[in-house]
């Protein structure tokens, strides 16, 4: 079974970083591309950032300049580095990763969510 599991998430004053990571564990093939999602109170949930399985990047227009996606692929592992976090920034941070299984499926996991909030 394939799990996604997010961290570092928190509290941090505007202007400030936070760090957060995603590792996929479980049995599959391989992980094509993984993602970051957000979603605010009251909002729908929103792409973030993405990266593909060879390094290529995405990212909001929102986010352009001040968030920096990035991966291990031996480790299975998605990065989300966020800097100058304005109070809007303020939501749930989902890890999204499309999964190639044995068995040949390939589909979409999410993680469970890590909370970032932005207050002075």
């Amino acid at each position: 079974q394939v799990q996604l599991v997010e961290s570092g998430g928190g509290l941090v004053q505007p202007g400030g970083s936070l760090r957060l990571a995603c590792v996929a564990s479980g049995r599959f093939m391989s992980i094509r591309g993984m993602g970051w999602y957000c979603q605010a109170p009251g909002k729908e949930r929103e792409l973030v950032a993405t990266i593909s399985s060879g390094g290529s990047t995405n990212y909001a227009d929102s986010v352009k300049g001040r968030f920096t996606i990035s991966r291990d692929n031996p480790k299975n592992t998605v990065y989300l580095q966020m800097n100058s976090l304005k109070p809007e920034d303020t939501a749930v941070y989902y890890c999204n990763a499309g999964i190639l299984t044995w068995t040949g499926d390939a589909r979409d996991y999410w993680g469970k969510g890590t909370l970032v909030t932005v207050s002075s």
